[in-house]
């Protein structure tokens, strides 16, 4: 009987050795990491099955396989991947939770991929369980960094929260609240800028991922613009070979008015077919083009995304352009075809597609030397623009909103060709135009009079246009331009 025990005992701890699980992220999963976060999905995950063949106990391959999950649905968002890929978060954190407690990556792993699920969620309208996951991956990053403060990936997650709540707009607040926190936009990226600069040897393996974040909270959340592409050169990203790099250039230069940038990225990128398949290059395509009046070439691009994506966002905004070029083009007919489509495809998330139904449903179309300026304006070709509007006046329009227009257009134009107190004074004459008015002119005219005293460092006056911006309620693009009033206030405070 004794002999008995001491073999099952031997076998019950032989068996509970072999079963502890570990989180390794070795050379293997580094490897791995690497190929997902260029989006060289499938080789990374080739990877992945290596790494788990390697050690079935190594729990890292499971935070591998969210990444390559979250990639998959953010940027596609093809609702049958959804239904395959979706419920693997939920098995994935059940795994995770069998690791070391007392392992860094614990609480880490666990935070990241709940994030994943947070971010993926968005993107199919399932708003309140994206809050509810993002909550608790920022109780579980603050716990990480308190249990171990010197992890410094860390640093990357916990900094990126704390400089986002802070600017969240009204539209958004609930989600500062299930957070249960008040972010600090000085704070945030302080904690992150120190991630990217550290010579630590974490910071170096996941600087693709940072690399990718960090320009975006530039650009959006410090209005550091410039600033945000340059650290592509400074750093010298690899936007040929690393798709999610690319992305991320080209998709802030066409939102910093450099559409030939843009343009240039998206067409010298490697065109391997190890990399992920998705159409927003053909979105991202259209719009250089649609920008400098192009119109044939955008029709192209945009109708390769709508009739080939999958998902909803920005779709009735692709629409919106698609119409515009048919629009330009003369051919009226095409034009409300693809109007009809504003309004029976795509959903309403995002500023932009909300401002896609609203003007849809107006059943208006735009003075067309207005949008042409509007679109070479858009896309950075300022001179172009201001020689379609020269020798223009409010006179020449009939229209209180053409007039409006008119005002906020060669503020625009001014300000991009640093001609800053001519700016000022266009913008004013927008704000009192339009301060009272649904159009999104006035507000606009406001963050951008607040950010040209931001940047003369006349940082009252700033933050007066910014609040103006703020006050001004029930207009277009409301979220978004009250997330960047709200953190320029937040610069200018230094908060």
């Amino acid at each position: 009987m004794k002999y008995l025990v001491a073999i099952f005992f031997l076998l019950f701890s032989s068996t509970t050795l072999h079963a502890q699980k570990v989180y390794e992220f070795n050379s293997t999963c580094q490897q791995a990491y690497q190929e997902i976060t260029k989006l060289k999905i499938a080789n990374g995950l080739a990877l992945v099955e290596k790494a788990r063949q390697q050690n079935p106990d190594n729990l890292i391959p499971e935070l591998l396989e969210s990444y390559a999950d979250f990639y998959v649905l953010f940027l596609n968002e093809d609702p049958k991947e959804y239904q395959a890929r979706y419920p693997k978060f939920s098995e994935r954190i059940d795994l995770l939770e069998q690791g070391p407690k007392s392992s860094p990556f614990y609480y880490f792993c666990l935070s990241m991929v709940r994030v994943h699920r947070a971010a993926s969620a968005i993107k199919f309208g399932k708003i309140w369980d994206a809050g509810w996951d993002f909550k608790k991956a920022y109780s579980l990053i603050k716990e990480n960094k308190k249990q171990f403060p010197t992890f410094t990936p860390n640093d990357l997650v916990y900094g990126s929260l704390q400089a986002v709540v802070g600017t969240i707009p009204k539209g958004y607040k609930w989600i500062a609240g299930l957070f249960g926190m008040k972010g600090s936009l000085t704070e945030g990226m302080r904690i992150v800028r120190g991630f990217i600069n550290s010579n630590d040897p974490w910071s170096r393996v996941f600087f693709n991922e940072a690399a990718f974040m960090y320009p975006y909270l530039m650009f959006y959340i410090e209005n550091k613009k410039d600033e945000a592409l340059a650290f592509v050169q400074q750093r010298k990203l690899d936007i040929v070979n690393n798709h999610l790099h690319a992305y991320m250039a080209a998709n802030l230069g066409i939102n910093n008015k450099q559409s030939e940038y843009a343009k240039n990225v998206i067409l010298n990128r490697n065109k391997s077919d190890e990399y992920l398949k998705t159409t927003v290059w053909d979105f991202e395509l259209g719009f250089t083009k649609l920008y400098h009046l192009e119109t044939q070439d955008a029709i192209k691009y945009l109708e390769n995304f709508t009739n080939n994506f999958k998902g909803k966002f920005y779709l009735k905004d692709a629409y919106q352009k698609l119409s515009w070029c048919y629009y330009l083009q003369g051919n009226q007919a095409r034009a409300e075809e693809a109007r009809n489509n504003i309004v029976k495809k795509g959903a309403t998330d995002s500023d932009a597609d909300k401002q896609a139904l609203k003007d849809a449903k107006a059943g208006k179309w735009p003075n067309i030397l207005l949008l042409k300026a509007r679109l070479l304006s858009d896309g950075g070709y300022n001179n172009e623009a201001a020689a379609l509007l020269q020798g223009k006046t409010e006179d020449d329009f009939t229209k209180e909103e053409e007039k409006l227009e008119f005002a906020y257009r060669v503020a625009r134009i001014y300000d991009d060709l640093e001609r800053s107190d001519d700016a000022i004074r266009n913008y004013l004459i927008a704000i009192r135009m339009g301060q009272n008015r649904k159009e999104y002119f006035a507000a606009r005219a406001a963050l951008q009079i607040g950010q040209i005293y931001e940047k003369r460092g006349q940082k009252a006056l700033a933050i007066s246009f910014y609040q103006q911006c703020l006050d001004m309620e029930d207009h277009e693009y409301k979220n978004s331009l009250d997330q960047r009033a709200k953190s320029g206030i937040a610069r200018c405070k230094g908060e």
